[in-house]
C-alpha cells in the first residue's frame, strides 16, 4: 500500500503528463496541417488506439477462447453489414452467451 503523500505525488505527475500531451500539439502546430501523409496518419490513430485497447478486453472477458471467438465473429460480420453499434453489441453478447451454454451443455 502506497503512502497518502507518494499518491498524489503520482497523482500530480500524471496530470502534468495527461495535460502536456493535450497542449503539446496546440503549441508546437499553430498553423492548419497541409502534409497528407500527416494528416491521414493523424485520422487513423484513433482507431487504431481503440482497436488495441478492445482487442485484448475481446479475448480475455469470457470464460474460453473459443466464445471470444464467436462473439468477434459474431460482431465483425454484422458490422461488415452495416448494422448499429447496439444492435453488434447486443449480438455479440448473445453469440458469447450461446457459445458458453453450448460449452457447458457438452
Amino acid at each position: 500500500m502506497i503512502s497518502e503523500k507518494t499518491f498524489f505525488i503520482y497523482l500530480a505527475i500524471m496530470a502534468l503528463t495527461t495535460y502536456a500531451i493535450r497542449v503539446l500539439p496546440l503549441v508546437l502546430c499553430r498553423g492548419k496541417i497541409k502534409n497528407v501523409f500527416l494528416k491521414s496518419f493523424l485520422t487513423y490513430i484513433p482507431y487504431a488506439v481503440l482497436g488495441a485497447m478492445t482487442f485484448p478486453a475481446i479475448i480475455y472477458s469470457t470464460q474460453g477462447m473459443f466464445s471470444a471467438l464467436v462473439g468477434t465473429v459474431a460482431a465483425v460480420l454484422l458490422a461488415y453489414r452495416g448494422k448499429s453499434l447496439l444492435t453488434v453489441a447486443m449480438a455479440a453478447c448473445i453469440a458469447v452467451y450461446v457459445a458458453e451454454w453450448i460449452l457447458r451443455v457438452i
